[in-house]
C-alpha cells in the first residue's frame, strides 16, 4: 500500500465507527425530540435543533483528537483549516424535519474529500439500523454487504427520488415532476437527501436529482452510487449549493434527457 492508501484505510475505519457512534447519540435526542429546542437557519426554511449542534460538536471532536490535521466542513459548524489535504464534509442530521416529526428517514452522513475528489462516504441511518459506506475504487456496502445496481431497470420500472426546497425554483421542479410522469415514472421523497442518494445506490430507488444541494448532503451518497455501477452528475468543486443527479446506469440517459429539457439552458453546475 502507498502512505496515502493507508491514511484512507484508517480514516475508512474510523468514519465507519465514529458514524454509527454518532448515530446512537443522535437516536437519544429522537427519542426525547420533544424537549428539544428548535430555530430557523437565518430565517429560512431549514430547521436545526440542539441535536444536531451536539452531535457536530461530537464528530468534530473524535476527528480533531484523532486527525488534526484534517480539515472539516460541517452544515453547522462551517469550515475548520487542515493541513493534510483530507477534508471531512459532514452532516449530523441530515432530514432535521423528518427527524422532528418522528419520522425515519435521517441519517448521519461524513465524506471525506481531497481537492474534488470524494475517497469515503458514510451514511448511518440510526431508526432502522441500516450502514452505509463507500471507498473509491473499492465499492459501496450497506451493512458488508457490496451494492451492485441492475443495469436492466428502465425508469419506468421504479421510483426516481426528487428533492426540493426553498432554494429551488418552482417552476422547474414542477417541470422534472411533469416530464417523468409521462415517461412512466413515479417520484418519491422523504425529506432526507442523503438517505435517497444511499438508496439509489442500494437499487431501492431508480435515480435522485435534486438542483441545488449542499456538499455534506450530496458528497457520499453520490460516490456511493458510483462504486455500486450507476452514473452520477460530478458535484461541482467548492460549491455550496450544486445540481445532485445520480442513477442507474440504464435510468441515466431517460433522468438526465428530463432534468436537462426542465432547465431549458442545459445542465447548471453551480447555484451560487
Amino acid at each position: 500500500m502507498t502512505k496515502m492508501q493507508d491514511a484512507l484505510s484508517a480514516r475508512a475505519d474510523f468514519a465507519s465507527g465514529l458514524a454509527r457512534s454518532a448515530g446512537q447519540l443522535a437516536n437519544e435526542y429522537f427519542r426525547n425530540r420533544a424537549s428539544l429546542e428548535i430555530e430557523t437557519k437565518n430565517g429560512e426554511l431549514d430547521l436545526v435543533s440542539i441535536a444536531d449542534r451536539a452531535v457536530e460538536d461530537m464528530i468534530r471532536s473524535e476527528i480533531a483528537a484523532t486527525f488534526p490535521d484534517d480539515a472539516i466542513l460541517g452544515e453547522e459548524g462551517g469550515a475548520t483549516a487542515g493541513a493534510s489535504g483530507l477534508t471531512w464534509v459532514i452532516d449530523p442530521i441530515d432530514g432535521t424535519v423528518p427527524f422532528l416529526m418522528g419520522l425515519p428517514h435521517w441519517c448521519v452522513v461524513l465524506a471525506l474529500t481531497e481537492g474534488e475528489a470524494t475517497h469515503l462516504g458514510v451514511t448511518d441511518v440510526p431508526v432502522t439500523g441500516e450502514h452505509f459506506t463507500a471507498r473509491a475504487g473499492h465499492g459501496a456496502r450497506l451493512d458488508g454487504v457490496r451494492l451492485s445496481l441492475d443495469a436492466g431497470k428502465r425508469i419506468d420500472q421504479g421510483l426516481v427520488a426528487v428533492g426540493a426546497s426553498d432554494r429551488c425554483d418552482p417552476t422547474v421542479m414542477a417541470d422534472i415532476l411533469r416530464r417523468l410522469m409521462e415517461t412512466g415514472g413515479m417520484y418519491y421523497r422523504n425529506g432526507s437527501g442523503a438517505n435517497m442518494l444511499a438508496c439509489v445506490a442500494a437499487g431501492r430507488l431508480a435515480g435522485y436529482v435534486e438542483p441545488g444541494m449542499n456538499p455534506w448532503d450530496s458528497l457520499a451518497g453520490l460516490l456511493m452510487i458510483r462504486e455500486a455501477g450507476g452514473v452520477i452528475h460530478p458535484y461541482p468543486a467548492d460549491a455550496r449549493l450544486g445540481l445532485t443527479m445520480g442513477a442507474a446506469p440504464s435510468v441515466w440517459d431517460d433522468l438526465h434527457d428530463i432534468v436537462a429539457k426542465a432547465f431549458l439552458g442545459g445542465l447548471p453546475e453551480v447555484v451560487y
